[in-house]
Formats: C-alpha cells, sequence, structure tokens
C-alpha cells in the first residue's frame, strides 16, 4: 500500500473530444504535477470517435465508457475507482454530468458556468455537501501567481481602502459571424438553447466578475448591468456592461465581450485604493504593476524573492522564466490535489485562505449572470444579486466545503 499523500490521484473526464482545446488544456495541467492519473472517461458524443481519443490516452478499454451513469456506477464500485471527475462539456449539459458523478460520492470540477440557472447550480452545491464530495470550478486565471501576490496585497491592507475596482474581459474571437461558418465552438456558445441568451455574461463575464471577488474579498451588493449584441443575426448578446456597488459602497465596473475587434483574450483588472493601485493583464500574467500616491510604478515580476508565499509557493521556475496559462491550471489541480489527497487519506486539510474557486464561486457566478439578464431587462434597473441577499456569503475555503455550501444551499432555496 502507498504511504499517505503519494498515490496518484484517479481522474476521469466527460467531454473535451475533437476541437474542444479545454479539454487538452484541462489534460495538460493535470499531468503537470504528476497528481492525477487519467484513467476513465467519455471524450464526445460519438462513441467510436471517444473510443479512439481515450486510446489514444491509454485508457484501459473497460474504463471507456459510452454513458455518464455505467461509468459513474462502475468506478464509485471500483476499488481503484476515480477520485475525480472533470466535465467538459457545453452548458447544457454540465448539471446532468456532475450531479450524476456527485450522488456517488465522486468529486467533480465542472466548467463554468457551472449550469444555467442559479436552482440547479444550488442542487449541486446541495448534492456536493451530502455526499462528502468537492466541486471546483476552474476559474484559473486565480491560479497565477502574481493573481494571489494582488490578493495578498489587497488583503493585507497594502493598497488601503478600496476605491474603485475595474474589470474587463473583452476578447474579439467572435467580432465576426463565425458560427455562420461550422466554427465548432462558436456555434454552441451563441445557441442560446446551450450557452443561455446572456452567453457572453456566462462565458467571459463569470471569470471577470469572480477575478474582481478574488482579489478584493469584497462582494457585489446591487448591479446594473446592459447587453448588447454586435455582431449581426447573432441569437444570444455579445456584449455586456455591468456597473457595480460591492461591500461598503465600493464602485466597480465589469465589461465582457466576445467581439471586441482585435483584443486577443482581453482579461484585465485593475484596484484602486487609498495609498496606491495595483494593475494585473492575463496577456502579461508573471507582471504585477503597483504605483503609489505619487505616480510612481513598481514592477513585481513572478519569482521574486520578495512576493508574499501565496504566490511564491506556485513559482516552479526561476526569476526571469515566465509561466503562463498551463501552469496556471496546473496550479488550481495542485490546491484540488492537496484537499483530495487528504481527505482520501484522512490527514490533516491545509490551511489556506487563498485556493482553488469552489461551487459557492459557481453558484455565486449564476446568480450574478441571472441579476445582469434581470437588470437589462428592467431598462438596466439596479438589482439586488441572490447572493447579497443573504447577507452573508459563507467562506469560500475549499477546506470547509461541506457544511458552508449546504448553508448556502439552504439560503440560495429559501
Amino acid at each position: 500500500m502507498s504511504a499517505p499523500n503519494t498515490r496518484q490521484l484517479v481522474a476521469g473526464m466527460v467531454g473535451g473530444g475533437p476541437g474542444a482545446d479545454i479539454g487538452k488544456t484541462h489534460r495538460y495541467a493535470m499531468r503537470l504535477d504528476g497528481h492525477y492519473d487519467l484513467r476513465a472517461g467519455i471524450f464526445g458524443r460519438d462513441p467510436g470517435s471517444s473510443r479512439e481519443i481515450a486510446a489514444g490516452l491509454g485508457i484501459p478499454e473497460d474504463r471507456n465508457y459510452a454513458d455518464i451513469r455505467d461509468m459513474a456506477r462502475a468506478e464509485a464500485a471500483r476499488e481503484d475507482g476515480l477520485d475525480l471527475v472533470v466535465v467538459a462539456t457545453p452548458n447544457d449539459s454540465h448539471f446532468t454530468i456532475a450531479r450524476t458523478f456527485l450522488e456517488k460520492g465522486i468529486s467533480v470540477v465542472c466548467e463554468k458556468p457551472l449550469t444555467q440557472d442559479s436552482a440547479t447550480a444550488a442542487e449541486l452545491v446541495r448534492i456536493a455537501g451530502e455526499n462528502n464530495a468537492i466541486l471546483a470550478v476552474p476559474h484559473c486565471y486565480s491560479a497565477y501567481a502574481m493573481v494571489r501576490q494582488a490578493a495578498r496585497m489587497v488583503r493585507n491592507g497594502e493598497l488601503g481602502s478600496i476605491r474603485f475596482v475595474d474589470v474587463e474581459h473583452a476578447s474579439g474571437w467572435a467580432a465576426t459571424a463565425l458560427e455562420e461558418l461550422d466554427h465548432k465552438q462558436a456555434k454552441w456558445r451563441t445557441d442560446p438553447d446551450v450557452a443561455g441568451f446572456p452567453s457572453v455574461v456566462g462565458d467571459l463575464g463569470t471569470h471577470a466578475f469572480h477575478l474582481l471577488r478574488y482579489i478584493t474579498g469584497l462582494e457585489a451588493e446591487r448591479l446594473s448591468g446592459r447587453l448588447q449584441t454586435f455582431v449581426p443575426n447573432r441569437r444570444v448578446f455579445d456584449n455586456a456592461t455591468v456597473e457595480l456597488e460591492l461591500t461598503g459602497n465600493v464602485p466597480a465596473r465589469v465589461w465582457a465581450s466576445m467581439a471586441a475587434t482585435g483584443h486577443n483574450h482581453g482579461l484585465r483588472i485593475r484596484v484602486y485604493g487609498e495609498k496606491g493601485s495595483l494593475e494585473w493583464q492575463h496577456e502579461d500574467p508573471h507582471h504585477l504593476k503597483v504605483q503609489d500616491l505619487a505616480g510612481a510604478a513598481t514592477i513585481l515580476t513572478h519569482g521574486l524573492s520578495t512576493l508574499h508565499d501565496d504566490a511564491s509557493r506556485l513559482t516552479r521556475v526561476g526569476l526571469g522564466h515566465p509561466e503562463g496559462f498551463l501552469e496556471a491550471f496546473a496550479n488550481f489541480y495542485s490546491d484540488l490535489a492537496e484537499v483530495l489527497r487528504a481527505r482520501r487519506d484522512s490527514t490533516p486539510l491545509p490551511e489556506r485562505e487563498l485556493s482553488f474557486p469552489t461551487g459557492i464561486d459557481g453558484l455565486i457566478g449564476v446568480q450574478f449572470v441571472e441579476a445582469v439578464a434581470a437588470s437589462h431587462h428592467d431598462d438596466s434597473a439596479w438589482k439586488v444579486p441572490a447572493f447579497a441577499l443573504e447577507k452573508s456569503v459563507p467562506e469560500q475555503s475549499a477546506l470547509k466545503q461541506s457544511a458552508p455550501e449546504q448553508s448556502a444551499l439552504k439560503k440560495a432555496v429559501a
């Protein structure tokens, strides 16, 4: 028998088949630190294609499944069954797939948005808690070292009281009608039945909103949203601007777009405090720009010996060697692996304030989408999101997941 915290975790995947780059990203990230062994899966709706991909990934034939219920049932019964399954499918299937595995006590990483409505998102949170399973959502931008540095600086008061937060995820990837050219990703992301009509908010806006919450530790008390469709004949909204009031009456803005012409990825956050400000951009992720009251700028770099431990512990290579998207994804999976192993082996859980996003974050993201849509429908009237109505958002720490998530469910559906 392997010693505690040494045996690899057994992972499975549903989705991530042909043309699904996110599936490859999850697989690369799980491999990077050697924590996971991918041993089971269903890699698309077409059985032949799924079997071919599974064989190429070295999945044993008896764990190359065709049905999620069969997969969940068989894996739950195995002594070497799954510790974790990744759901990397389009939005409309998240709930059914995640629920099937959580009900068997198998932990789940589910792509965002968690589900298509807050009732089903809250249901997943409840099921995870009742079955002692972890539900995690890969808002992996929060796993960049310099994002952790920014969060620690803000939470330590190094910027003073926060005055304004500006975050945008403004990409130009769909600035033209790609969906009319048989572009697989564009077709489902612009299908309101699959992605929801406020597609851009669920797809990109939830990332921006989570980054805001993660760095500042503040929650949205109310918001006013406006949605637009820039590309003619598109059936979903492809641009969103949201004004927010955060905890303590701090104003903020979120801009999400898939039609920001000429932009590449377009994720950026700026936080302004009474003593200084900071800025982080995804396209230059190993730098964090900090400015003081006089405007003097300091550029903090990934790998500096003076960074907070929250950032330094995520550094793999030395100063001057930039790390990127796959490493951030791997950081998410490493944080998750620590908790999965500790729970599996009955060893002490790691004690960290800054860790991976849980089902609570996924639920709050769905509630954010709903509040933006409701505000737009009411001519951008101010709306109070469901999580703000609860008055007290449970702690986001994955280490205290079960009880807080059950508590959050009761509040969410009350």
